[in-house]
């Protein structure tokens, strides 16, 4: 057994797009990553090597047939060795979670059951892909759940801060367009060990077109949404409130006219609806372009090109996600693990 072997089964190149599942649901519960959101990135990534692990040791007859130069089929790593892994994945995975919190084990233990039930059972069954789509978005509400348990606070005389806006209702909508992003790509990934299909991959273009708009339009705020803790002013809380701005208006008479002339948004504001444009066009581009070929041409190494290039858009994917709520820093960050990603890939195939 050889690193190189597990690397191969473990898919180390699409380990990367991992931890923007949980940091995009950071920056959906409204708060900034913090040691819980660690917690939660390493839960996500050994749950995901598990189901890595699991769905090579379930395959193993089928890869004999299609794909013997695997690491199982080729007599690289045993059966039960990548079993074990999986196992000894699966539960170093739920107690990072427990770490985070109650809630936090609870979606991992969720997720952790999509996992095997995916591999084990539902693969090849019509549920394969909701089931997939299903495993990303709980990977993206564990991230939420676990950073906004922890950034939770109280104040003087009021319960916890009013918006449990944290948590898994304000990471809802970004946990469906990562999941449908998802759901498109299995369908996809069905067909590319023998191609032949043109229906998926027209299919998932279309999805993506569609996700992409979705990504470009802000969440609009809800009495604190997610983003009012990053880009919401002093004056936008104050007009909230009811409460007088304190900057100076502009009387137009002795009526005491305090109507003012609006300034126009300075470029802070603009900011980050372009980086929101680039990355959201960066994960369009990067999926569509290999489905467009795939269904001009469903050979299975153009298929198998496709599916990889959504595994690797997901990176753009959840740096939008994170952008459309305001959280500049975490998409930036998310985005720093392509060149990761990309040089990893060229060594072992994330498919």
């Amino acid at each position: 057994m050889t690193a190189h072997a597990w690397a191969e089964l473990l898919r180390v190149s699409a380990l990367f797009t991992v931890p923007g599942d949980a940091l995009a649901g950071a920056a959906a519960s409204g708060r900034r990553p913090n040691g819980s959101t660690a917690l939660a990135v390493g839960a996500s990534l050994c749950l995901y090597e598990a189901g890595m692990a699991l769905n090579d040791w379930a395959d193993r007859a089928e890869d004999a047939v299609d794909r013997p130069h695997r690491p199982i089929p080729s007599g690289r790593i045993a059966p039960g060795a990548a079993l074990a892994a999986a196992g000894a994945l699966t539960a170093a995975g739920l107690g990072l979670a427990a770490r985070a919190g109650r809630p936090a084990l609870a979606v991992a233990t969720g997720l952790a059951a999509t996992v095997w039930a995916y591999d084990l059972r539902l693969k090849h069954t019509p549920a394969g892909p909701a089931a997939m789509a299903a495993a990303r978005g709980l990977d993206l509400l564990l991230g939420a759940t676990a950073t906004g348990a922890a950034g939770r606070t109280t104040g003087p005389g009021a319960g916890p801060e009013p918006a449990a806006r944290g948590s898994v209702l304000g990471a809802l909508p970004a946990a469906g367009l990562l999941g449908a992003h998802t759901y498109a790509v299995t369908a996809v990934s069905r067909h590319e060990a023998h191609g032949g299909s043109t229906t998926a991959p027209l299919a998932a273009l279309a999805a993506v077109t569609a996700l992409g708009a979705a990504a470009l339009h802000t969440r609009r705020e809800r009495g604190g949404a997610p983003g009012t803790a990053r880009g919401t002013t002093a004056q936008t809380r104050r007009e909230r409130r009811g409460a007088p701005d304190a900057a100076p208006r502009m009387r137009s008479g002795p009526g005491g006219d305090r109507s003012r002339p609006r300034p126009p948004a300075p470029l802070a504001a603009t900011a980050p609806g372009l980086l929101r444009t680039a990355l959201t066009g960066s994960y369009v581009r990067t999926a569509a372009v290999p489905l467009l070929h795939a269904a001009l041409n469903p050979s299975p190494p153009l298929t198998q090109c496709a599916v990889g290039g959504g595994i690797r858009a997901m990176i753009p994917l959840q740096a939008a996600l994170a952008a459309r709520t305001g959280a500049v820093g975490t998409a930036l960050a998310v985005m720093g693990l392509v060149p990761i990603a990309r040089n990893l890939a060229r060594k072992v195939s994330p498919t």
